[in-house]
């Protein structure tokens, strides 16, 4: 172990960017020497920071998942005979994009669908463009307390700049530094910075290994303020907000495209709701899972329709209230099956469920997948899910297909099938959450209503009228974040559901040590503690917790 600690740090190997490219008038290896990665992808040899020093021109060109939902909403919407001029389209100017946006219902809209961001939405009360630029630029995690500052400001609350000096630089964002050019902008104007020092200042921010020459920086940039006759205070608190924009940070630019990004996904959602969580799904990217925009996509009233041999694809797709389910969703499925099945489909409509497994064969786990999701209940005979697995025994065996003893077809003759006792619901409910991940028809914590009713529980949907009180409430919960307090505690913000809507829950350090070892995300939980209402916006501090038996 102690040799081992002396390599940390050490390279490796010559890394790749994922996006890097380097362009050079003439051949590259005229100016830079050039070599092969163990994957075989050419190279330079000079990192990031050597390239930019020598003059060389470094782009990083990057993918974005969003994009991707975006073009396969509007492709499904052509689909759908949907007629929708793009060189025509302004979001931005959308009143009801702008009203989603600001009442944070931006699910799945690229950069403001975390719970974060959607809580800043819901308390800054702002849909328009300007302030979605400016909210997408100040959610960086350095710069939580000027966060709530904004909020108070933006609401009217009374500011005076920093210094006068400030007034113009800041005077957009009220007074508080937002962007990656407002560091620069600033050690101009209060500390005398060329240009090119404030640039060069506002780089070494977001490096890792800034410790040494951002102390010279902050000696230059105090010597510089205190010339201008500013107070050490005054000095003290620019250069903490300064700080707040170590590491993760936007430029306005930047900041500029996200929001336009995350608007045109809000107008799809808003006007195109089948659509675009159809792509929003397919695309399997996000902050939630499929479990969560599945329950968004119910609550936006789109009834979602499980998987179906004879009409899904590989991706979701939706068309005006409906959403259905694509195959890529059942688990155990593999892709040549799933690419098997539609293109026999295409090629002729599957006879019967003995057609079409003597057309895909598929492998007795993903049949079996198949019908636990009722993908195959549209064939006939149009039977029950346990003659289903019975008509798949049979043909397996006789197909000679591995993963199945049939040992009831051993005799070498017909057997009739036999007749079945109903299917009980709950196991057709078990059985289809296994295979999807959720239900289609419902959302889980319904079928835990009996269990939980009589105990005073409050819906997601109520919670606004607790405001200040202490409640108990039952969901499931779809994402959470760890973060450490000014102590180094860890703590957690968790989002939960139930089938009215999500509560964004805070569990401070003691309550994270007694209860984080529990918070299983694949079952649903009694929460009890205080409603938080902060600028119009509600969240539930946690100070107990209950685990609610998985059985239904």
């Amino acid at each position: 172990i102690q040799t081992a600690c002396r390599i940390i740090g050490i390279p490796r190997y010559i890394s790749v960017h994922s996006g890097g490219v380097v362009i050079t008038p003439e051949p590259l290896d005229t100016y830079v020497p050039v070599q092969k990665t163990p994957k075989g992808v050419p190279v330079i040899q000079w990192e990031k920071d050597g390239t930019e020093e020598s003059g060389l021109v470094k782009i990083d060109l990057l993918g974005n998942r969003s994009l991707g939902v975006i073009r396969d909403a509007l492709a499904g919407m052509r689909k759908n005979r949907i007629r929708f001029d793009e060189s025509a389209w302004e979001p931005e100017d959308d009143p009801a994009t702008q009203k989603n946006v600001a009442a944070g219902r931006t699910m799945g809209c690229f950069y403001i669908e975390s719970p974060a961001m959607r809580l800043l939405q819901q308390k800054a009360r702002r849909g328009d463009f300007a302030h979605l630029v400016i909210h997408s630029s100040i959610i960086r995690p350095a710069a939580n307390e000027f966060v709530r500052e904004y909020i108070r400001r933006l609401h009217g609350g009374k500011w005076e700049p920093i210094h006068p000096l400030l007034s113009d630089v800041l005077d957009e964002t009220y007074g508080i530094m937002v962007y990656q050019e407002d560091v620069s902008r600033t050690a101009v104007a209060l500390a005398g910075f060329s240009h090119a020092e404030a640039d060069g200042l506002r780089k070494i921010m977001s490096k890792k290994d800034k410790g040494r020459r951002l102390a010279d920086f902050r000696a230059r940039f105090f010597a510089g303020a205190r010339r201008r006759g500013m107070p050490g205070d005054s000095i003290a608190a620019v250069w903490k907000m300064m700080m707040s924009f170590a590491g993760y940070s936007f430029c306005k630019p930047h900041s500029a495209s996200y929001a336009r990004v995350s608007f045109q996904a809000a107008y799809l959602k808003t006007h195109f709701p089948a659509e675009f969580m159809a792509a929003v799904i397919s695309n399997q990217g996000g902050f939630y899972s499929t479990f969560a925009y599945v329950s968004e996509a119910r609550r936006m009233g789109l009834a979602v329709l499980p998987p179906d041999v004879t009409r899904s694809g590989i991706k979701w797709s939706g068309r005006g209230t409906i959403l259905r389910v694509g195959l890529q969703a059942v688990r155990h499925l593999g892709r040549r099956t799933r690419e098997k099945i539609v293109a026999e489909r295409r090629r002729r409509p599957y006879e019967g469920i003995d057609d079409f497994f003597d057309r895909v064969r598929p492998d007795v786990q993903e049949a079996r997948a198949l019908i636990h999701a009722g993908a195959l209940d549209a064939l006939p005979p149009a039977s029950g899910r346990p003659q289903q697995l019975w008509m798949l025994a049979r043909w397996a065996k006789s197909a000679g297909v591995r993963g199945t003893s049939g040992a009831l077809f051993d005799r070498g003759r017909e057997i009739k099938m036999p007749v079945f006792p109903p299917y009980d619901e709950k196991l057709r409910l078990r059985s289809e959450f296994g295979v999807l991940g959720f239900l289609c028809d419902r959302h889980p914590m319904v079928l835990f209503s009996r269990r939980l009713g009589g105990r005073g529980l409050v819906k997601a949907c109520d919670l606004h009228r607790f405001a200040g009180r202490k409640i108990g409430f039952a969901g499931m919960p779809i994402t959470g974040k760890v973060v450490h307090t000014r102590h180094g505690e860890p703590m957690e913000f968790l989002t939960f559901e139930d089938e009215t809507g999500m509560v964004e829950t805070t569990f401070f350090p003691d309550a994270y040590r007694r209860f984080c070892a529990v918070l299983d995300k694949s079952r649903p939980f009694v929460l009890f503690g205080k409603v938080e209402e902060d600028f119009g916006a509600m969240t539930l501090t946690v100070d107990r917790v209950s685990a609610v038996p998985r059985r239904w």
